[in-house]
């Protein structure tokens, strides 16, 4: 029996600002990109049954082009005669009973199971049963589910167990409403022949458990998740469980460091071989306060006028003489920069400098209470 297991495609997110020539979020369009790499790869491999692990989409409720773009892969899978068992996870789950469940739609395709009301779900065939645990908002509703599961565990068949959740404080993702599985029921998972996961957005077998893995999301939604490969869980399960991991090809994250000791040295440099599209983090490492007036950010960009968006983030050098954040709480961040500029610049220096850090602030001040 070979199984397709994939999971948190959070089709419709957008982010950056940024539209490709179909005026589409660039971003938005990854997603999209990523869940036909998966549909592809189905085609290719023919598995016996596919299963989604939750967070389809990035909302509860979708947008337009989201629901359509979905409609369209599930028809192209539903045409395969392949059963494809689907689960709620808690981006895609409603807050309240007032909100109809997006998952509904998929209803009346031939070859789509659908779980998505916060209960638990058999989903059984001749020699499988898929025990299906969508996202609840109730933990202690869950508790009564998670019962149920264990009922229906047959001895004479395999047995899946599907659900988005945590496992562990590891595989934490400190969202709201998230769902932590209860550690005392961990002991289910010995009953099962594979427990699938989805919510945490890496790639991991969890723990002691050798049966036990999250397949990890399709895509980035944060520059946080730049360690993690993208892709699917193959699985074959016979006589013995064998888990294969495969990747897919996506927008890649790049890492730049920029050591602000030696600038200049530190620019030239810089490899920008490969940056055309890519996603850019640079770091200013060792970065004085003298230096972080003078550094832009817009000059830091132009040195990767190929990415598709650059990110800088500002580290400042520690010295011993420094002053602790804990120490200064009464000052305002613009009292403890000039503090700063003052004890590492001559008075002519200072001066000239005071009032351009005043400028910048008051600017910052501006832009903040705009938003307000």
């Amino acid at each position: 029996m070979k199984i397709i297991h994939f999971s948190d495609t959070h089709l419709g997110f957008n982010d950056l600002d940024i539209l490709n020539d179909e005026n589409i979020n660039q971003r938005e369009a990854d997603f999209y990109d990523a869940f036909s790499q998966v549909v592809e790869q189905i085609k290719e491999i023919e598995p016996d049954f596919i299963i989604h692990t939750g967070d389809l989409f990035h909302r509860s409720s979708p947008s337009n082009r989201a629901i359509t773009f979905a409609l369209e892969q599930f028809k192209s899978i539903n045409e395969l005669n392949i059963p494809f068992i689907l689960i709620a996870g808690n981006h895609s789950t409603p807050r309240t009973n007032l909100s109809s469940p997006i998952l509904k739609i998929f209803e009346g395709f031939k070859n789509i199971y659908v779980s998505y009301s916060q209960e638990y779900k058999k989903v059984e065939f001749e020699n499988v049963i898929f025990h299906t645990l969508p996202h609840m908002n109730d933990e202690t509703k869950a508790l009564s589910q998670i019962g149920l599961c264990e009922d229906n565990i047959h001895k004479s068949k395999k047995n899946i167990m599907m659900m988005h959740c945590s496992v562990g404080a590891t595989y934490l993702m400190s969202e709201f409403g998230e769902w932590v599985y209860p550690a005392n029921k961990e002991y289910i998972f010995e009953m099962m022949d594979y427990v699938a996961l989805g919510h945490w957005h890496g790639f991991s077998q969890v723990g002691k458990h050798k049966n036990v893995y999250y397949s990890g999301s399709t895509e980035r939604t944060s520059l946080n998740d730049k360690r993690n490969s993208k892709g699917f869980i193959e699985l074959t399960l016979d006589d013995a469980l064998h888990v294969e991991y495969k990747e897919i090809k996506i927008r890649p994250i790049l890492l730049r460091e920029i050591d602000c000791e030696d600038y200049e040295n530190s620019v030239l440099q810089l490899d920008t071989s490969d940056i055309k599209d890519a996603l850019i983090e640079v770091k200013l490492s060792n970065l004085t306060a003298l230096q972080s007036i003078d550094i832009q950010n817009r000059d830091i960009k132009k040195l990767f006028d190929k990415a598709l968006h650059v990110s800088v983030k500002r580290e400042f050098k520690k010295g011993t003489d420094e002053k602790r954040l804990d120490d200064v709480e009464s000052l305002s961040l613009e009292e403890y920069f000039l503090e700063h500029i003052k004890d590492e610049s001559e008075d002519k220096e200072y001066e000239r400098l005071k009032d351009k850090v005043k400028e910048l602030f008051a600017q910052y001040e501006d832009l903040s209470n705009d938003t307000i």
